[in-house]
């Protein structure tokens, strides 16, 4: 009999072995391939002006590799490992370890080879729909044509190509080392026996839950700066990474042992058959899992944070948009009267909030919580817009103050946990005629100014006699530039897009040149809320787009690999259902161990990668937009429902197992 001769009957006899491995492969280059062709699809090109997405699909381009060697990589280990026993009949009958290993590589080869082209055109016909999920997270009404790029493809290929033939030099130094006894053993191997459990080991356990814990808290503190070192948030950052992966490694290898240890012992010796087949088999192979589930957990997490923070700033991009320019659209220094008076030979209704502006230097460095970093001081002095109560009271009629009372408004969320202010304490205003000081009476993050007027910061509100007497100081009135904003918004929103467009046009897309008194002249960038929220898709849109891919990849990959895993479990195990099924044991009290068994290998990793993604998250999400609540929720259901399938996908196919053992 011929070598292929003899490839093509191994692979006719081995297809339920080959079809997992059939599957991750066409998997990846179909991942692969869709997402390079958008780099050259010619839509996806003519929205970025060909520069910033196709950029930053390129770089994404290299993190999704690594998503799919770790997981070609991973498959063919399992793929080996299932054939083990074939490998060693081989060798038992004369095969040379050369002439082995050559028929391996002959059968990868054509698997290789069936699924780049299977992948290829499944990735020629997904690439349109992730270009038109693009486009719509950015807004673009652009037609998507269906294209096959020959650059994608080129780069498939060599990709794939290198690729194979690291899994050619694995298969063979795998063969040439193992022995043939290894071989014939190697899934009958239990990991560790059960024995005593030391006090040194339930210590390992212990710590690995106080290092979680540890981390977590760190992480509630993260922005909480120490004036005396200002590295300090690196070093939170290092040392809540280091406690979250190290203590997870320890709760597998030693926590989950123990508890299972404490369950075993409870039971006196009276383990029925749900406790064979939930708890021995945890226990048995708890050493080498261990290192496998951290690696998916914490994988999991950090793709599960990583798309939690990137549809955050999705979600918020209005809220956002609100925040930062509170009125449908601004006209600043009596500018823009084009516009107005397009609106009103058009007759669309809106109503006009005008705000008198002054600049004043403020000195708000008593109003700190604690003492500020060498890094932040320049806060704590400088120019600061200040606005009159009667025209703040138009948009917040309850506000009211007193004589020698202001009202800090407009301090970000952001800002606001990192440094925080507190009311009732003073502020110093610089006039010409000494220092003004101020009492505040309420610190909010509500702002009524453009975020361009307060720099992102914020502004103070005084009284209406404080206003009219600072606007009188010839200094406040040389520092000044900008003396009004207006602010107009629409009574029917359902006009927004057309009146985005009389926007454009009547202010020159909200660009002046202004002249001053003293002959010096300034751009007035005027902004309208549309704008500034397309403006952030624009930003954020590729990073969500990416980010969310690769997340969902990664998610996808990880769910994949312990669902191959807990099927090469289940075929290992076949021959202890065929025992239990002769002596009288049905499918039914089989499976309920079994659904035990799941539940931990699936749930446990579930349960941590959620907490390790809430806490992960809710350190720093106010740095990336408004809401949390919402994208949290979404972003959590849908890695509970991937996982939920996948473990759905294991308990089903163990049934089969335990159904056609006996």
């Amino acid at each position: 009999m011929t070598l292929s001769h003899l490839v093509f009957r191994s692979m006719k006899k081995n297809i339920k072995h080959y079809y997992l491995y059939f599957f991750a492969l066409i998997f990846s280059v179909t991942l692969y391939f869709s997402f390079v062709t958008l780099q050259y699809n010619p839509s996806v090109i003519e929205v970025s002006q060909g520069v910033k997405i196709t950029a930053g699909l390129k770089a994404a381009s290299y993190l999704l590799l690594f998503v799919v060697v770790f997981f070609v990589l991973y498959a063919n280990h399992l793929f080996m490992k299932r054939r083990s026993k074939e490998i060693g009949l081989y060798q038992l009958i004369g095969m040379s370890k050369g002439l082995v290993t050559r028929l391996l590589a002959l059968e990868n080869t054509i698997l290789w080879v069936g699924a780049i082209s299977i992948g290829v055109v499944l990735g020629f016909l997904t690439s349109r729909i992730f270009a038109m999920i693009l486009l719509r997270i950015l807004e673009k009404e652009v037609l998507v044509d269906l294209i096959f790029s020959v650059e994608a493809l080129q780069m498939t290929l060599v990709v794939f190509l290198a690729l194979l033939v690291i899994v050619l030099i694995q298969t063979m130094v795998s063969i040439r080392r193992v022995s043939l006894l290894t071989l014939f053993t190697a899934t009958a191997i239990a990991d560790t026996r059960v024995k005593k459990f030391s006090g040194f080991q339930m210590l390992l356990g212990f710590i690995g839950l106080v290092m979680i814990g540890y981390g977590y808290y760190l992480s509630t503190t993260l922005f909480e700066l120490d004036t005396n070192n200002v590295n300090m948030l690196l070093y939170k950052m290092l040392a809540i990474l280091g406690t979250t992966i190290g203590g997870t490694y320890f709760v597998f290898r030693y926590s989950v042992s123990f508890l299972m240890n404490i369950i075993r012992k409870q039971k006196r010796g009276h383990l029925s058959i749900e406790d064979v087949l939930s708890l021995s088999p945890i226990m048995h192979r708890m050493k080498s899992n261990a290192m496998s589930l951290t690696i998916i957990t914490v994988i999991s997490a950090t793709s599960l944070g990583i798309i939690c923070l990137s549809y955050i700033s999705y979600y918020s991009a209005g809220s956002m948009a609100k925040q930062n320019v509170p009125f449908d659209f601004i006209l600043m220094n009596d500018q823009g009267q084009a516009f107005l008076n397009e609106l009103n030979e058009r007759k669309i209704s809106y109503s006009q909030t005008n705000i008198d502006l002054l600049d004043v230097d403020v000195n708000i460095n008593d109003l700190f919580a604690n003492d500020i970093p060498a890094g932040l001081s320049m806060m704590t002095n400088g120019p600061l817009p200040i606005v009159k109560l009667s025209d703040v009271q138009k948009m917040m009629p309850e506000l009211s103050l007193e004589e020698g009372e202001g009202y800090v408004m407009g301090y970000s969320s952001m800002m606001s946990e990192i440094v925080k202010l507190e009311k009732n304490n003073p502020v110093q205003l610089t006039t010409s005629s000494g220092e003004v000081v101020l009492k505040i009476k309420e610190i909010t993050t509500n702002s009524l100014l453009v975020y361009y007027l307060t720099g992102g910061g914020m502004a103070i509100v005084v009284t209406d006699e404080l206003f009219d007497k600072l606007s009188s100081d010839n200094m406040i009135q040389q520092k000044t530039f900008w003396n009004k904003q207006v602010g107009i918004d629409l009574e029917d929103r359902s006009q927004l897009k057309e009146v985005q467009l009389i926007y454009e046009e009547a202010t020159n897309d909200g660009h002046f040149e202004v002249i001053k008194d003293n002959g010096g002249s300034k751009i007035v960038n005027m902004d309208s809320q549309e704008t500034y929220r397309l403006s952030t898709l624009d930003t954020m849109g590729l990073v969500i787009f990416v980010t969310g891919f690769l997340g969902l990849a990664f998610l996808i990959t990880t769910g994949s690999i312990l669902y191959f895993k807990q099927m090469s479990e289940a075929d290992e195990e076949r021959a202890s259902y065929t025992v239990l099924r002769k002596i009288g044991f049905t499918t039914s009290e089989l499976m309920k161990g079994i659904y035990k068994k799941q539940m931990f290998n699936f749930g446990v990793p579930l349960i941590i990668g959620l907490a390790h993604s809430y806490f992960a998250v809710k350190s720093g999400w106010m740095l990336f937009g408004t809401e949390l609540t919402a994208p949290l929720l979404i972003t959590m259901s849908i890695y509970v429902i991937l996982y939920s399938i996948f473990a759905f996908l294991t308990v089903g196919y163990y049934r089969k197992v335990v159904s056609q053992s006996l």
